[in-house]
């Protein structure tokens, strides 16, 4: 039936009006953040094992005559480099299987990432800076986004 107002007849919608619902929560949720922790790794540890490499074969690419102050040899480092790099090869496949060793194991390479990149940052500011950053996005991402997403 029509409305009357002020001596006008107003139509009234036929159609019943529906209540908004939410959307569902997805199983995607996240999922961006966990790929990109997961290719930091892969970029991250192919860059130290490169870089371990370089150190071990004493390349031309790192400053003569520098001191260091824990480790004096430059190969030593170099082991070490290779050795961190391929945790962090491992990290990513672990957190692309899923789960919550996967995680926590990111969390933790990606910390350790954090405070070497702290100690390199006399050498070199920006790639160090740089190398907090993107650590500090993948521990975000980890911790909020990781794991395997809620059975529904």
């Amino acid at each position: 039936m029509p409305t009357m107002t002020n001596g006008t007849q107003t139509p009234i919608p036929t159609t019943p009006m529906r209540a908004y619902t939410a959307p569902e929560p997805s199983a995607e949720k996240g999922m961006g953040w966990i790929l990109f922790a997961g290719i930091m790794f892969v970029l991250l540890g192919t860059l130290n094992i490169i870089w371990g490499i370089a150190a071990i074969g004493s390349s031309s690419f790192f400053v003569a005559n520098a001191s260091y102050l824990i480790i004096t040899d430059l190969a030593t480092w170099g082991w070490i480099a290779v050795g961190f790099g391929a945790l962090e090869l491992l990290a990513a496949f672990s957190i692309w299987a899923g789960g919550r060793f996967g995680r926590w194991f990111g969390i933790l390479v990606a910390g350790v990432g954090i405070v070497s990149a702290l100690l390199t940052m006399p050498a070199y500011p920006l790639w160090s800076l740089t190398a907090i950053a993107l650590g500090i996005l993948v521990v975000y991402g980890l911790a909020v986004h990781g794991g395997k997403a809620p059975a529904m």
